[in-house]
């Protein structure tokens, strides 16, 4: 079930802004837009109603080479007001200055309540066919390739936050199948905070800025979400999972996704299975340290969207395969003791392993962000024959209000006709008018039954396609506003997932609940908080209680006994390296043709070189290689050698390894007035490369050098024998190393753990 990914071949570094480079001069000789990039396209050319048009996705964008109204009229200025002479006043005539301004003042349309901050890409989902047993969904046929648009997101922040922040991420697939639109709107934590929809405003409201001040922005160290958290102890198992490296992944691409609740399948005789789904990335699930998130956040705050562009423009293509773990569809809808209606409980995986039933590659960035990605509309009720709805009361009113806000945010009933939005199934659904309306009905009966349009559309059984919901007997039963006893387990499963981790991914939830919790104002949501981590661990509760210089509680009733779950650790496992990015560090002096060779073995590699030098622009290898860049331009040699980021630009978080080629000496911007990294840089090596390497070494990253390299780290007091440090004579050896420690993401044996914690 594997399948190649293609590699940069040419060998360029993704991130240029347009399809050709420009012109240092403004051009002025008319010409036509510029084509997308080749990682670009636009959603595909589909009508309002479903019908494919035979237009080039180009012909949905602006065309022509002249300025116009909104309406095709050419323009000759759009610099200057029309205006009673020279200086003014301006006229209200000025019918352009009107269109450009009015349509410039309601261009922001309402940003989604929760998700606001996101990016996404297009591909393609390809099915294996191993659901077929259990579904009729044409999209999960053996063979079927399926159209599909994929959006990531955080939940807390608002659009303009940042991407490493510790929250939960929007895992939102939208499938353009033959049979209408099937969205599977999951997070990247399979459990949620809340069993009821009842409660959701409370829980966003909880953990979104405080409203008298509007702080903190996309976070949860706060007062308010501690607050309301360790009332509502039924969050304590998703609060767990955000406290661990879940919160704060190292890219989207290496993020899993799960469907969160269960849903029910339907086979072509009518039988049912009871399923969740899961999104396993090709990459593995890897994830930040905090210090790396908190640099991040400053130095790129738009970290993950970079990350996921790069790598499609890099033809380092995102793959995840798409999973199920199936249940028999009981009346009690249990399995092993777990309730499935649940959305704060997990199956583990060594109970019901994950049945992989396909492959979703994203091999294309929009076109447009706000037409695609901004305006894209999710609802997990957009269902297709084959998939149904149970009946988990979190699920029951995200069927409702998915609905509701796409109505509001996209002004009006008609957002499904937004290209983005689009079914590429013939749609008839006699909807009428409404704001936006851009499809042109025919006919004059809009209405069942009818004869003045022949009857026209008509129904469609289960034999003809049509989606008929299972019909599930509902048990005879009062009305009441409880929850089952079933759901009133909040800690067993809190302490699976802590007892699954591994001892550094535990060091890492003690310090995720310390900075929070120190953050948190009131003393009594400090101990109350303590209470509930009682109840999951007393290492846990401990530890954290030291951190904040409180006594730990002990817990109110005996732990519960649990199973670990091995594959809860993101530790341990080897994974792909494809689309890692290694920096090369060098400098004056460096052998360019080591540099040369290497950098090429990472692009043949499948994963991304950056060369980071004292300044931008191609490298002269000045004292050792004399003019080599230079010849190489002027001969039609080797091209030349471009570093993409400097030592004052370049940060450690920003790669997954480094490797540093000789000894870089100071460069000449390297003094605190310029750079403040520099601090004072009377040593022999550049202060922005010791502290670079002092970091990534911090981080568990591996670092490489040669030629020199040792005086480098030994003036960033990295130990020369350290686990993952390697220096070497050849730097392909040197490479050959550092790739085989990046299967493992991390050099995990740097990160020690108390002996409590262990």
């Amino acid at each position: 079930m594997e399948e190649s990914h293609p590699t940069n071949a040419s060998g360029a570094i993704p991130g240029r802004p347009g399809s050709e480079p420009p012109p240092v001069a403004e051009p002025t000789e008319p010409r036509g837009p510029l084509p997308p990039k080749q990682d670009q396209r636009g959603p595909e050319p589909f009508t309002p109603t479903g019908q494919p048009e035979d237009v080039p996705q180009e012909a949905l964008a602006q065309g022509g080479a002249y300025l116009t109204t909104a309406l095709g009229t050419r323009l000759p200025d759009s610099d200057h007001s029309l205006k009673a002479g020279p200086r003014g006043p301006v006229l209200l005539r000025d019918h352009h200055l009107r269109e450009k301004i009015t349509h410039f003042d309601h261009e922001r349309i309402p940003e989604r309540v929760v998700h606001a901050r996101g990016a996404a890409a297009h591909g393609i989902f390809r099915s294996y066919g191993t659901a077929a047993t259990v579904t009729k969904a044409a999209f999960l046929a053996e063979g079927a390739e399926t159209p599909v648009f994929v959006r990531f997101s955080t939940v807390l922040g608002s659009r303009g936050s940042a991407d490493t922040v510790r929250d939960t991420r929007g895992f939102a697939t939208k499938f353009y199948t033959s049979e209408g639109v099937f969205d599977l709107v999951g997070n990247n934590i399979p459990v949620f905070f809340i069993q009821d929809a009842i409660k959701f405003p409370d829980i966003i409201h909880a953990g979104k800025p405080h409203p008298d001040r509007e702080i903190p922005q996309a976070q949860s160290a706060h007062d308010t979400f501690w607050d309301f958290v360790s009332l509502h102890t039924e969050a304590t198992h998703h609060t767990l999972w955000n406290m661990s490296d879940r919160g704060i992944p190292r890219s989207f691409r290496t993020m899993e996704g799960f469907g969160v609740h269960t849903f029910r399948l339907v086979d072509a005789a009518g039988a049912t299975t009871l399923v969740k789904f899961h999104w396993k990335p090709k990459a593995g699930v890897h994830s930040l340290v905090w210090e790396e998130a908190q640099l991040i956040n400053g130095m790129d705050p738009d970290f993950h969207r970079r990350d996921l562009a790069d790598a499609i423009e890099a033809g380092a293509f995102p793959q995840w395969e798409l999973g199920i773990q199936a249940f028999p569809d009981t009346p009690e809808q249990m399995f092993e003791g777990i309730d499935l209606l649940d959305p704060t409980k997990i199956v583990p995986e060594e109970l019901a392993p994950v049945q992989p039933i396909g492959l979703l590659t994203l091999n294309a960035n929009p076109s447009n962000f706000f037409a695609e990605t901004e305006q894209v509309a999710f609802h997990v009720g957009h269902l297709v024959p084959g998939i149904d709805v149970t009946d988990d009361p979190l699920l029951a009113g995200r069927l409702f209000s998915y609905l509701d806000t796409q109505i509001t945010r996209l002004g009006g009933p008609n957002f499904t006709q937004l290209p983005i939005n689009r079914s590429h199934a013939v749609v008839n659904d006699m909807l009428r008018d409404g704001m936006h309306q851009t499809a042109v009905h025919s006919g004059a009966a809009p209405y069942k039954p009818n004869s003045l349009d022949g009857g026209c559309p008509f129904f469609a059984g289960q034999q003809e396609g049509g989606y008929v919901e299972v019909p599930v007997e509902v048990a005879s039963a009062p009305r009441v506003r409880e929850a089952p006893a079933t759901f009133a387990d909040h800690f067993s499963q809190p302490r699976l997932f802590w007892l699954s981790l591994s001892p550094v991914e535990r060091e890492h939830v003690i310090a995720a609940y310390t900075f929070e919790l120190g953050k948190v104002y009131e003393q009594a949501i400090k101990e109350r908080t303590l209470q509930v981590l009682a109840e999951i661990d007393p290492v846990l509760c401990e530890q954290v209680a030291a951190g904040l210089g409180l006594p730990a509680p002990k817990a109110a009733e005996p732990l519960p006994s649990v199973t670990p779950s091995p594959a809860l650790s993101q530790v341990g496992k080897v994974w792909p390296t494809t689309g890692r990015i290694i920096g090369i560090i060098t400098g004056e002096g460096a052998d360019l043709s080591t540099v040369r060779s290497v950098r090429q073995a990472i692009l043949d590699g499948g994963m991304v070189p950056l060369i980071i030098a004292p300044t931008g622009g191609p490298l002269d290898g000045a004292s050792r290689d004399g003019v080599r860049g230079v010849i190489d331009a002027l001969t039609g040699g080797d091209e030349p050698l471009v570093a993409q980021r400097t030592f004052a630009t370049a940060r450690s978080v920003e790669f997954d390894a480094l490797l540093v080629a000789g000894a870089p000496a100071p460069g000449a911007d390297a003094y605190g007035a310029r750079d403040a990294k520099a601090g004072d840089a009377g040593g022999a090596i550049d202060p922005r490369v010791l502290l670079m390497l002092a970091e990534a070494y911090r981080h568990g990253k591996p670092i490489g050098g040669w030629d020199g390299a040792m005086e480098a780290l030994a003036l960033a007091a990295i130990p020369t024998g350290a686990a993952g440090v390697l220096l070497g004579d050849r730097g392909d050896e040197v490479l050959a190393e550092i790739v085989r420690l990046l299967g493992q993401h991390r050099v995990w044996d740097r990160f020690p753990a108390a002996a409590a914690v262990g």
